[in-house]
């Protein structure tokens, strides 16, 4: 058995939508209700959430969005690329990984609404992460966009949304 199917297996994942494997790991018993939340909201959320998740070499995280800030922290494995897109169209990379000194971070906050994508760097390996969203995940604050639909807002990111859609 590879090591990448013993974490999935021992960690109990499960295949992500948008490419990896998760597992929520937390969800606060306390809820903030729809009418103390922003319009993008439609019903209640939980103060807060975090999952496990863990991408492949050989996957990728496809562009996706979120109406929160989503905190990535990194635990193991290989350095992760991750790329975003602005409201603006400005495109802009981060590392997230171990190795400080050579510019990559151990934690990260993408900004709410911000398109983004992942991938692991090195070949033959994985990274494994955590990801924190407050106001809590759910999936009705989730956008995976169609490379064609994403393509119509940035065309001048063709090359970097071709590679991280399906």
């Amino acid at each position: 058995m590879s090591l990448i199917t013993t974490i999935i297996k021992q960690l109990q994942l499960e295949a992500h939508p948008e490419g990896g494997y998760y597992r929520e790991t937390y969800r606060s018993e306390e809820t903030i209700l729809e009418g103390n939340l922003q319009d993008v909201y439609s019903g209640d959320r939980n103060v807060s959430t975090c999952i496990y998740f863990l991408l492949p070499s050989n996957e990728f995280s496809a562009f996706h969005k979120i109406n929160q800030d989503e905190i990535w922290h990194f635990y193991e494995g290989s350095t992760i690329r991750l790329v975003m897109i602005s409201e603006a169209g400005e495109l802009s990379e981060v590392r997230i990984g171990r190795n400080i000194t050579q510019g990559e971070v151990p934690q990260f906050v993408v900004p709410k609404n911000y398109w983004f994508a992942a991938k692991v760097i090195a070949k033959d390996s994985f990274a494994l992460a955590g990801c924190t969203v407050a106001p809590g995940f759910d999936f009705r604050d989730f956008t995976m966009p169609t490379r064609e639909e994403l393509l119509k807002f940035f065309p001048q990111h063709t090359e970097t949304i071709t590679e991280f859609t399906r």
